[in-house]
């Protein structure tokens, strides 16, 4: 009876989360980007902070700290009596200075010296971008919040006392404990709130299940406002909390090893009789439903053995019934419990809603140890982003906010060129010094992130910013592995094969004549001609092409120039190929290129070949092309797959996707994103979006709802399709 119970509030809550989806289309516009669980707040409400400067802007703890207990004193109040959450988090603090609409800028420090080669180069910089790295959830749940508070004054005090820092030091450290003692105060007060309003919503609720469900609602908020979570509903609500409360905060989505997190409530839980299998489904259903963050099932602990439990099934089975988005991963690795991997390959070509994603650990563990880390701690470096590795509560990294768009790079470099070895130095030349401008934006950001936007949220589940007194952006995380990823490999790869071809092998083309063609972006008869016969080039995906070949030296020279490399200040860089949402604006910075791209398209997608790159063969031979350009240091290359129906409705599909992953994986792949489409659905979706309000897909990292995307963007994922069932 309970399980009909828990089928029916599925289906209501289901039906509510894609009808405010469609409500912040209409409010909203197309985003591209996570649909991040945020709801719309009621039209009335006026967020209205304390602090600002006299540009509208904000910087500092203290500024950070009260706009933010402002905005949890009075955020609205959420409550929904099917749920077995309390909340929904409906602003995002950092997007609220009054200069970021238009600048998309939200750091309050100068970097103009580093602008001009930022911009030639198209450097995607991470200059004044907050999250991208994974919190230590145990760290809350063993503390609470009141907990946390008494952590934060003993350390305050203990930094007043003096003695333990410099002056200079002791008085930020003393600046940030009250800074995270305001934070942790604004929280407190919303989840009272919160517990107060469902309690308020059992005086007018008549169905008798419902009131009992407010009740223990309301029970577990008031809990926890200081105590720690003990049962399994308990902790789902306070990761809940800390979820929303660090999304208002700054949007931070990194999520960790949620099975293993969950397993010891649920354990006790069921062993005391306090629930069942059924209720741990549904708990788990709410916390995806409440926000699509990352987590991670399965895979190695520290010493190498499986994770893998009943708690992992459960929050696979709770994804299978969720229909909306989320971003579940599960690890591949030899030692894996089989059953998860096929059960989740079951579910993605079941559902078709492109989760979960799967991480193959062999490559991304031993890629890690490569940085010098051992094993133990290489195994507990998880994806809990778009493409993001990290080590929850210990690692800062910057993880997808640090782009260098080769593309641009090349462009440079061809401008200056007039052979193809004279293009090829060149394009080393201009890397370097593009990636010397990256190392020296990310010192520019950790010397002032710490001022400009404190991770007051994210300090507070990390191992050492309250303990040394030390943002975790500036000397408070006990590892530094700082990101670089390059975008636009199919594009160069096949431009670098392009000019090999046609201009020194075959002589079909002058390189003047290139250059005049690309210049005039192929306008007139002869420019349409030579962009055909460009467009014919060998391909980077095809398999021993002069592009395959390309696309391993350009590899080459992203790990020789990044790997193993500090920034002048002496923060490791590590590598990886990823573009996430940002081909369209990548490609619109640059012009045609000799793959015969014209001015503006966009540019290849992360490590994938370009969209038509073959017909027959190509899923195997994609396997191999991504795998054999992965950088190897423990940061992703992900491999997007859109496969049509077909695939699904062949022989053994299931047994077919885990072999072909598992190749991939032995090869040396890093994690695979994968949409099953029904190719005529989604192409009636683009162009009829109002037809199909709640087809969701797997558009990089993230997932989302088709319609959201805008008409560009969704017009990028079709064109990945693969309708071939091979």
């Amino acid at each position: 009876m309970k399980e009909n119970s828990y089928a029916e509030q599925m289906a209501r809550l289901t039906a509510r989360k894609n009808a405010q989806t469609r409500e912040k289309l209409s409010k909203l516009g197309f985003r591209d980007e996570d649909d991040y669980g945020l709801v719309l707040p009621p039209e009335s409400f006026k967020a209205d902070l304390p602090v600002r400067d006299a540009t509208g802007q904000f910087s500092g703890p203290r500024a950070w700290a009260m706009n933010f207990r402002w905005l949890m004193e009075h955020h609205p109040l959420y409550i929904d009596p099917d749920d077995a959450i309390a909340g929904r988090w409906m602003f995002m603090l950092s997007r609220m200075r009054l200069g970021y609409q238009l600048s998309r800028s939200n750091f309050a420090f100068d970097y103009s010296h580093l602008e001009p080669l930022q911009k030639k180069y198209d450097i995607t910089t991470g200059i004044g971008k907050d999250a991208h790295f994974a919190p230590d959830y145990q760290i809350g749940l063993d503390l609470g919040w009141g907990g946390l508070l008494e952590k934060v004054r003993a350390a305050r005090l203990k930094f007043c006392a003096g003695g333990v820092l410099a002056a200079e030091d002791a008085a930020y450290a003393v600046e940030l404990m009250d800074a995270e003692e305001q934070a942790i105060l604004g929280v407190q007060a919303w989840t009272r709130r919160l517990g107060e309003a469902a309690a308020d919503r059992t005086m007018s609720e008549d169905d008798p299940a419902r009131r009992a469900n407010l009740a223990e609602m309301a029970r577990i908020c008031l809990k926890l406002v200081d105590q720690p979570p003990e049962t399994l509903r308990e902790v789902v609500q306070w990761i809940a909390i800390f979820n929303m409360v660090s999304r208002t905060y700054n949007r931070d989505g990194a999520g960790g090893q949620l099975d293993e997190l969950l397993r010891p409530y649920y354990e006790r839980d069921l062993a005391a009789g306090r629930i069942t299998d059924a209720d741990a489904e549904f708990y788990c259903f709410c916390l995806l439903l409440n926000d699509p963050h990352y987590y991670q099932l399965g895979g190695p602990d520290g010493e190498g053995k499986d994770q893998t439990s009943r708690m992992s099934y459960i929050i696979l089975e709770a994804a299978a019934k969720l229909k909306a988005s989320c971003n579940l991963t599960i690890r591949v690795w030899d030692g894996m419990d089989r059953a998860l991997f096929r059960r989740g390959v079951e579910i993605l070509l079941e559902n078709k809603l492109g989760y979960p994603r799967f991480s193959g650990d062999k490559a991304l563990v031993e890629g890690f140890m490569k940085n010098g880390y051992d094993a133990s701690l290489a195994r507990r470096r998880i994806a809990v982003g778009c493409n993001w590795m990290s080590l929850p509560g210990l690692e800062y990294t910057l993880n997808d906010v640090v782009k260098i768009n080769i593309a641009k790079v090349f462009e440079v470099a061809f401008g200056e060129s007039h052979s193809l070895a004279e293009l090829e130095a060149n394009y080393l030349k201009h890397f370097r010094i593009a990636f010397k401008t990256v190392m020296d934006g990310i010192d520019f950001h950790l010397d002032h992130q710490y001022l400009n936007e404190p991770e007051l949220m994210l300090n507070l589940l990390s191992h050492g910013p309250i303990e040394k007194g030390q943002d975790v952006s500036h000397g408070g995380a006990m590892y530094y592995n700082m990101a670089c990823d390059g975008a636009g490999l199919g594009t160069v790869a096949d431009s670098f094969a392009a000019v090999e071809q046609r201009v020194q092998d075959e002589k079909a083309l002058t390189w003047d004549q290139l250059a005049a063609a690309l210049a005039s972006d192929f306008a007139g008869d002869d420019g349409e001609r030579i962009q055909k016969l460009l467009l014919a080039s060998d391909r980077y995906g095809h398999g021993g092409t002069r592009a395959d070949r390309w696309a391993k030296w350009l590899t080459k020279v992203l790990v020789d120039e990044v790997a193993n490399h500090t920034t002048p200040k002496g923060f490791k860089m590590i590598p990886g190929w990823f573009s996430w949402a940002d081909t369209l604006r990548f490609g619109r910075t640059v012009g045609a290129t000799p793959n015969g791209r014209k001015a503006g398209e966009a540019i290849s997608h992360g490590a994938n070949p370009n969209p038509g790159f073959r017909k027959d063969g190509a899923l195997t031979a994609m396997a191999r092309a991504v795998a054999e350009v992965q950088p190897g240091y423990g940061n992703t290359a992900p491999w997007q797959l859109e496969l049509d129906l077909g695939f699904v409705h062949s022989d053994h599909a299931v047994e077919k996707l885990m072999a072909l992953m598992e190749a991939h994986f032995n090869l040396g792949g890093t994690l695979i994103n994968i949409n099953i489409v029904d190719a005529d659905e989604i192409l009636d979706a683009h162009a009829h979006p109002e037809r199909h309000p709640d087809l969701i897909v797997r558009v990089t990292g993230f997932s989302a709802y088709f319609t959201s995307l805008s008409p560009a963007f969704r017009q990028l994922v079709v064109k990945r399709l693969i309708r071939e069932a091979v």
